[in-house]
Protein backbone atom coordinates (compact mmCIF):
# COMPACT_ATOMS: atom_id res chain seq x y z
CA UNK A 1 0.00 0.00 0.00
CA UNK A 2 1.46 3.34 -0.88
CA UNK A 3 1.84 5.21 2.31
CA UNK A 4 2.30 8.84 0.71
CA UNK A 5 -1.37 8.03 -0.35
CA UNK A 6 -2.58 7.42 2.86
CA UNK A 7 -0.92 10.76 3.95
CA UNK A 8 -2.46 13.11 1.40
CA UNK A 9 -5.72 11.10 1.10
CA UNK A 10 -5.57 12.37 5.38
CA UNK A 11 -4.45 15.97 4.50
CA UNK A 12 -6.76 16.72 1.01
CA UNK A 13 -9.18 14.13 0.27
CA UNK A 14 -10.36 13.32 3.39
CA UNK A 15 -9.74 16.14 5.31
CA UNK A 16 -11.59 16.06 8.75
CA UNK A 17 -13.13 19.63 8.99
CA UNK A 18 -12.79 20.67 5.41
CA UNK A 19 -14.21 17.58 3.94
CA UNK A 20 -15.94 15.23 6.17
CA UNK A 21 -16.89 18.37 8.16
CA UNK A 22 -16.46 16.25 11.37
CA UNK A 23 -15.33 16.89 15.00
CA UNK A 24 -16.65 20.39 14.62
CA UNK A 25 -16.75 21.25 18.25
CA UNK A 26 -13.33 21.47 19.06
CA UNK A 27 -13.11 23.00 15.77
CA UNK A 28 -15.24 26.16 16.28
CA UNK A 29 -14.60 26.62 19.99
CA UNK A 30 -10.85 25.97 20.47
CA UNK A 31 -9.89 28.21 17.15
CA UNK A 32 -10.23 31.57 18.95
CA UNK A 33 -6.35 31.71 17.60
CA UNK A 34 -3.74 29.68 15.75
CA UNK A 35 -1.83 28.61 18.74
CA UNK A 36 -5.16 27.02 20.75
CA UNK A 37 -6.11 25.36 17.09
CA UNK A 38 -2.35 24.03 16.19
CA UNK A 39 -2.37 22.66 19.98
CA UNK A 40 -5.73 20.93 19.84
CA UNK A 41 -4.89 19.63 16.26
CA UNK A 42 -1.59 18.41 17.66
CA UNK A 43 -3.61 16.97 20.79
CA UNK A 44 -6.01 15.33 18.88
CA UNK A 45 -3.35 13.42 16.42
CA UNK A 46 -1.11 12.12 19.16
CA UNK A 47 -4.63 10.07 20.13
CA UNK A 48 -5.35 9.48 16.38
CA UNK A 49 -1.91 7.67 16.18
CA UNK A 50 -1.92 6.11 19.07
CA UNK A 51 -5.71 4.80 18.87
CA UNK A 52 -5.51 3.70 15.06
CA UNK A 53 -2.14 1.80 15.97
CA UNK A 54 -3.29 0.09 18.88
CA UNK A 55 -6.83 -0.85 17.39
CA UNK A 56 -4.95 -2.14 14.57
CA UNK A 57 -3.34 -4.58 16.56
CA UNK A 58 -6.07 -5.92 18.59
CA UNK A 59 -8.78 -6.01 15.78
CA UNK A 60 -8.37 -9.56 15.53
CA UNK A 61 -8.83 -9.89 19.62
CA UNK A 62 -11.40 -8.07 19.86
CA UNK A 63 -15.24 -10.02 19.54
CA UNK A 64 -17.30 -7.71 17.38
CA UNK A 65 -19.96 -7.35 20.51
CA UNK A 66 -17.70 -5.56 22.12
CA UNK A 67 -15.81 -3.69 19.95
CA UNK A 68 -16.80 -0.32 20.06
CA UNK A 69 -16.64 -0.37 23.74
CA UNK A 70 -12.88 -1.56 23.52
CA UNK A 71 -12.02 1.43 20.88
CA UNK A 72 -13.32 3.60 23.79
CA UNK A 73 -11.37 2.03 26.65
CA UNK A 74 -8.38 2.36 24.34
CA UNK A 75 -9.37 6.08 22.96
CA UNK A 76 -9.95 7.05 26.76
CA UNK A 77 -6.39 5.66 27.73
CA UNK A 78 -4.41 7.48 24.97
CA UNK A 79 -6.54 10.77 26.14
CA UNK A 80 -5.50 10.18 29.95
CA UNK A 81 -2.32 10.09 28.77
CA UNK A 82 -2.38 12.89 26.91
CA UNK A 83 -3.78 15.05 29.99
CA UNK A 84 -0.89 13.96 32.35
CA UNK A 85 1.72 14.97 29.76
CA UNK A 86 0.11 18.64 28.88
CA UNK A 87 -0.79 19.14 32.67
CA UNK A 88 2.94 18.31 33.69
CA UNK A 89 5.00 20.21 30.72
CA UNK A 90 2.49 22.32 29.32
CA UNK A 91 -0.02 23.46 31.97
CA UNK A 92 -0.87 26.72 30.28
CA UNK A 93 -1.75 25.41 26.76
CA UNK A 94 -3.53 22.63 28.89
CA UNK A 95 -5.31 25.71 31.26
CA UNK A 96 -6.73 27.60 27.64
CA UNK A 97 -8.02 23.98 26.20
CA UNK A 98 -9.36 23.20 28.95
CA UNK A 99 -12.50 20.95 28.89
CA UNK A 100 -11.58 20.17 25.29
CA UNK A 101 -8.85 17.72 26.02
CA UNK A 102 -11.04 15.15 28.00
CA UNK A 103 -13.71 15.76 24.60
CA UNK A 104 -10.96 14.00 22.51
CA UNK A 105 -12.53 10.32 23.78
CA UNK A 106 -15.75 11.42 22.04
CA UNK A 107 -14.44 12.72 19.19
CA UNK A 108 -16.47 11.14 15.54
CA UNK A 109 -13.21 11.71 13.50
CA UNK A 110 -11.15 9.16 16.46
CA UNK A 111 -13.71 6.73 16.55
CA UNK A 112 -15.10 6.77 13.27
CA UNK A 113 -11.02 6.13 12.12
CA UNK A 114 -10.82 3.27 14.30
CA UNK A 115 -14.22 1.94 12.58
CA UNK A 116 -13.36 3.00 9.02
CA UNK A 117 -9.55 1.99 8.72
CA UNK A 118 -8.17 0.41 11.77
CA UNK A 119 -10.02 -2.01 12.01
CA UNK A 120 -9.65 -3.32 8.28
CA UNK A 121 -6.41 -2.50 7.83
CA UNK A 122 -2.79 -3.80 9.34
CA UNK A 123 -0.82 -1.22 11.83
CA UNK A 124 1.61 0.67 9.39
CA UNK A 125 -1.61 1.73 6.88
CA UNK A 126 -3.17 2.47 10.19
CA UNK A 127 -0.28 4.50 11.93
CA UNK A 128 0.01 6.37 8.39
CA UNK A 129 -3.81 7.08 8.12
CA UNK A 130 -3.71 8.02 11.69
CA UNK A 131 -0.62 10.87 10.57
CA UNK A 132 -2.86 12.01 7.68
CA UNK A 133 -5.54 12.09 9.32
CA UNK A 134 -4.78 13.99 11.99
CA UNK A 135 -2.19 16.40 9.55
CA UNK A 136 -5.29 17.43 7.74
CA UNK A 137 -6.87 18.16 11.44
CA UNK A 138 -4.02 19.81 12.43
CA UNK A 139 -3.57 22.05 9.40
CA UNK A 140 -7.35 22.77 9.41
CA UNK A 141 -7.75 23.95 13.22
CA UNK A 142 -4.70 26.01 12.80
CA UNK A 143 -5.45 28.16 9.87
CA UNK A 144 -8.65 28.57 11.24
CA UNK A 145 -7.30 29.73 14.54
CA UNK A 146 -4.98 32.09 12.48
CA UNK A 147 -7.73 33.63 10.12
CA UNK A 148 -9.86 34.20 13.15
CA UNK A 149 -6.70 35.73 15.41
CA UNK A 150 -5.76 37.85 12.51
CA UNK A 151 -9.09 39.61 11.56
CA UNK A 152 -10.44 39.66 15.65
CA UNK A 153 -7.22 40.39 16.99
CA UNK A 154 -4.52 41.60 14.52
CA UNK A 155 -2.25 38.80 15.37
CA UNK A 156 -1.05 35.54 14.29
CA UNK A 157 0.56 33.31 16.64
CA UNK A 158 0.83 36.53 19.09
CA UNK A 159 2.90 38.36 16.69
CA UNK A 160 0.92 41.60 15.83
CA UNK A 161 0.18 42.72 12.24
CA UNK A 162 -2.57 45.13 12.10
CA UNK A 163 -3.04 47.95 14.28
CA UNK A 164 -5.66 47.68 16.91
CA UNK A 165 -8.40 49.77 14.88
CA UNK A 166 -8.49 47.26 12.65
CA UNK A 167 -9.45 44.47 14.38
CA UNK A 168 -13.18 42.92 14.74
CA UNK A 169 -13.91 41.63 17.69
CA UNK A 170 -16.79 39.27 15.65
CA UNK A 171 -13.98 37.21 15.10
CA UNK A 172 -12.93 36.01 17.96
CA UNK A 173 -16.88 35.27 19.01
CA UNK A 174 -18.43 31.43 18.13
CA UNK A 175 -19.94 33.78 15.09
CA UNK A 176 -16.88 34.38 13.85
CA UNK A 177 -15.86 30.85 13.97
CA UNK A 178 -19.23 29.51 12.14
CA UNK A 179 -18.30 32.30 9.38
CA UNK A 180 -14.30 31.61 9.39
CA UNK A 181 -14.94 28.17 8.75
CA UNK A 182 -18.03 28.28 5.98
CA UNK A 183 -15.54 30.87 3.72
CA UNK A 184 -12.90 28.34 4.69
CA UNK A 185 -14.99 25.52 3.31
CA UNK A 186 -15.86 27.63 0.18
CA UNK A 187 -12.95 28.17 -1.04
CA UNK A 188 -11.50 24.30 -0.03
CA UNK A 189 -13.82 23.44 -2.55
CA UNK A 190 -13.27 26.10 -5.21
CA UNK A 191 -9.70 24.64 -5.46
CA UNK A 192 -11.04 21.10 -5.40
CA UNK A 193 -13.05 21.67 -8.44
CA UNK A 194 -10.44 24.05 -10.19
Amino acid sequence: MNYIKILINGVVKENPTFVLLLGMCPTLATTTSAMNGLSMGLATMFVLICSNLVISLIKNLTPDMVRIPVFVVVIASFVTILQMLMQAYVPAIYATLGLYIPLIVVNCIILGRAEAFACSHGPVESLFDGIGIGLGFSIALTLLGAVRELLGAGSIFGLVLLPETSNMLLFILPPGAFITLGYLIAIVNRFKKA
